[in-house]
Formats: C-alpha cells, structure tokens, sequence
C-alpha cells in the first residue's frame, strides 16, 4: 500500500502508512531520503519469517480469569523476570504501580525485543497482559510462567502478527 500521506518532523519526512502490509521494497525505503539504504539495516530489522509470513513480530493478547496473586507486587515482578527469561528476551527495565491495598496493578518489563504488560483487578479475579516480541524470542514460552504466577481458571488468547509484508 502506498504512503498515504507525509508528515514533517525536525525536517525529517515520515510517512503515514495506511494498512499493515507493504512490500518488501517499500520495507526497505527509508521516509527520509537523505539516509542510508543498506543491505545491513535490512539485515538487523529482527522481522520474523514462519509459514511462508515475514512479519515485525507477535503480540499476544492474554486474559487471565479466575486467577490469584493478582495484588502481588513481589509476584508480578518476579513472573516478568522469569517469562523475559522463559522467551528468550531481555530485559532492559521494569516498572509497577499498585494501586492501593487490596488494589489491582499495572505494570510493564521493557525489552531489549519490545515488552510484556499487565494490567489487573485482583477484585474480580482478572488479568490482562500482552506480549509483543520480535527476532529470535517466543512469546509463547512466557505463559507457562502467567499459569504458575497466576494459577488462573481460565486463560484466553488472541495473537496478531505485527508488521506482514509478506
């Protein structure tokens, strides 16, 4: 799909992209046309290829229903500690908010491959987190992780695939 319009930035045009697919050329094109086009960006983009699909990478939409520890400072954190490990990500920083005593939290782990986040009410048993991962790492391995964190009743999932261009 073509630009569908440009915006200027700090004499830096940036194109507005309608859609989420593009080919692979215009992938590559950079919106400033002073900067390098390089094989190596390419190279270093992190974009995923699986069944035949090449794609920024996966976001994974997770409820958690029925679940405890949900008010838990000290198990949330650890839960994105070791589901950043579990995935194969890195972690850069995390940061949790809690909302007063016997309150829900939010709260994200920035990585060095995008983040997770949740966001809970302890009250109502519910949970809800995404994962968005790119490269090499799974988001997929981070749910065991919820499950044992979180021992939820019932764990719903939707995936999006981030960025297809083919």
């Amino acid at each position: 799909m073509g630009t569908k319009a440009t915006v200027t930035k700090s004499g830096v045009r940036l194109g507005v992209v309608s859609g989420g697919r593009r080919s692979d050329a215009a992938a590559v094109k950079m919106a400033n046309t002073n900067a390098p086009v390089a094989a190596d960006i390419v190279a270093k983009d992190h974009f995923v290829e699986r069944d035949g699909v090449k794609f920024a990478g996966t976001h994974l939409l997770i409820e958690l229903w029925d679940a405890k520890n949900l008010g838990d400072m000290t198990v949330t954190d650890q839960m994105l500690r070791d589901a950043t490990t579990a995935a194969g990500a890195t972690l850069l920083h995390i940061h949790l908010h809690h909302f007063g005593p016997n309150a829900g939290l939010s709260g994200v782990a920035v990585l060095a491959e995008s983040h997770i986040s949740i966001h809970t009410w302890p009250e109502r048993g519910y949970a809800a987190l995404d994962i968005f991962m790119c490269g090499s790492c799974d988001p997929y391995k981070a749910i065991p992780v919820l499950r044992r964190a979180f021992q939820p009743g019932v764990v719903q999932l939707s995936e999006q695939k981030r960025g297809v261009i083919a």
